[in-house]
């Protein structure tokens, strides 16, 4: 069997740019697009379900239909650049992009509104896999460790910046610069990538061998898993035949993928790709990064909105004072010193910091407030970039150059796919914990307990002007509501406990990678 691969183009069929500055705008552009408009997307929905005029499972759809094709084109674009070269498969897509972000606030149409977000995910789907291909198709290597950076660092800031840039554009400028933005920053991207990418050839040998079967299957099966997973907290997973079908078809096809990764003869993305040590290592170690970042993509963020009740504007300056402040100041000092050490060293810092912010996090009342999680979101900006980057950079310096194409392609889908399994299972967890804490809380109201008679005899006294029978109903009330929000409380103390035992797990895996060869990614002076 042979194994048509596609390196980083460290043998492009082109020539390096002569303006690698604008390669480095492209790459600062297309990730945070996407991260922006992604993260403003997800807790926007209540704002552009009002605005479409959807109800509750329509927009739960357009959110899935616009983020599903995502993950069905990325595996394939690291392929796609190395074939035909960054400028053919960036810049038009990305003017089309703009064109779509532009018209989708008009529409009012259901199905035109599915039709159009389909467009705009596939078409997203291309942005963030397309800049590991500019930056090692168009910078020197000793830019490339940074130039890594800026694309581990976009997926923490946007995370933490985009719920006060959201709120910005609801309160003062119109919920439709949620797709406006991108009208300008899109097209600016495509001129970026046309002055920073060379004109390449089209590479008439990769065409010849593409494995059109495989990028299907592969693109297919994970759209499905998606689907599925991103449908299944709304409709209780096995209890509904469309989420079954979907995990179950999706299965199959990942199946039917890897058997024509072995029979074709020329396979695009043979999971030989990721069967070195260190890259499955660094990929479950990934994916429990993925899981850890929960507390701070999820957990922080919903607990200050359903329990404490803050409006957006309070917490996004929370997590962009105490998180992005420290997250812009740490990734110099993280790209220094990959540059100078050996990276384990410094993904072995990050792990720390988050399961010390996990642990910080176990100790929360019903009592904390935004200034409570400072701490916190220091330790979880800092631990971001100081986990993300070592682990792109290490799989990277990891992997066959031969096959970087296909490890290209298994970066993408735990990217994508382990996000969306991670954010999915701790709400699942969160809503099984707040019920079990909610029957278990709610037993001591029933059998009478002291504690709870004499809680509810002092809320009952505070409603005594409206009348004996109206204190008495609204005392229970007011009980009920405090029942609920404890259990709100303890369910997400065990999703920091959760969080930090992944940050351990992930500790425990570091402990057996290997230092990766020298090469660009590695310094030469460690021994």
């Amino acid at each position: 069997m042979n194994t048509a691969t596609a390196d980083f183009s460290l043998q492009g069929t082109g020539r390096r740019s002569h303006h690698p500055i604008f390669a480095v705008f492209a790459v600062l552009l297309g990730p945070f697009i996407v991260g922006f408009h992604s993260r403003m997307f997800g807790i926007g929905l209540v704002d552009l379900r009002g605005a479409f005029g959807l109800s509750v499972d329509e927009s739960s759809w357009i959110n899935t239909l616009s983020t599903a094709p995502q993950i069905l084109v990325a595996p394939c674009v690291a392929w796609l650049v190395a074939t035909y070269g960054v400028r053919r498969v960036t810049v038009v897509p990305a003017l089309i992009y703009a064109g779509v972000s532009l018209i989708i606030p008009f529409q009012l149409s259901l199905d035109v509104l599915a039709v159009l977000h389909i467009i705009h995910g596939t078409l997203l789907g291309i942005f963030v896999p397309a800049t590991l291909m500019i930056i090692f198709r168009n910078l020197p290597p000793k830019w490339w460790i940074s130039a890594i950076a800026v694309y581990a660092f976009r997926s923490a800031f946007t995370v933490n910046s985009g719920t006060a840039l959201l709120d910005f554009y609801v309160q003062h400028v119109g919920w439709e610069f949620l797709y406006w933005q991108d009208v300008v920053l899109a097209p600016l991207m495509a001129v970026f990538a046309i002055l920073g990418a060379p004109h390449e050839r089209v590479n008439q040998d990769f065409v010849r061998r593409a494995d059109w079967g495989g990028m299907l299957l592969l693109g297919c099966g994970m759209a499905m898993l998606f689907t599925g997973i991103d449908q299944g907290n709304r409709l209780d997973w096995m209890a509904s035949s469309f989420v079954v079908s979907c995990l179950v078809g999706g299965g199959v096809l990942l199946v039917a993928f890897v058997i024509n990764e072995y029979r074709v003869e020329f396979p695009w993305a043979h999971v030989s790709a990721i069967g070195a040590r260190n890259v499955v290592l660094l990929l479950l170690i990934a994916c429990f990064y993925l899981f850890t970042s929960q507390s701070n993509s999820a957990l922080i963020p919903n607990y200050l909105t359903n329990i404490v009740a803050l409006r957006p504007e309070q917490i996004g300056a929370t997590l962009v004072l105490w998180c992005c402040v420290p997250l812009i100041i740490i990734t110099p000092v993280a790209v220094w010193a990959l540059h100078r050490t050996d990276g384990r060293w410094v993904l072995m810092i990050g792990l720390c910091c988050f399961a010390i912010a996990a642990l910080l996090g176990t100790s929360l009342t019903s009592q904390w407030s935004g200034d409570d999680f400072h701490t916190i979101a220091v330790l979880q900006g800092a631990g971001h970039i100081l986990t993300f980057l070592p682990i792109i950079t290490m799989i990277v310096a990891s992997g066959d150059p031969k096959q970087a194409a296909a490890l290209a392609a298994y970066i993408q889908v735990v990217r994508l796919l382990g996000s969306e399994v991670a954010n999915a299972l701790m709400t699942t967890f969160l809503r099984k914990r707040e019920q079990l804490h909610s029957f278990l809380t709610g037993l001591n109201v029933e059998r009478g307990t002291e504690t709870t008679t004499s809680a509810l005899a002092a809320l009952t006294h505070k409603f005594q002007a409206f009348g004996q029978a109206t204190a008495q109903m609204r005392g229970l009330t007011s009980l009920t509501q405090r029942v609920q929000a404890q259990a709100n409380v303890l369910s997400y103390i065990d999703g920091f406990w959760l969080t930090f035992y992944a940050a351990l797990f992930g500790l425990v895996l570091l402990a057996f990678v290997k230092r990766p060869a020298h090469g660009p990614l590695t310094p030469h002076n460690v021994a």
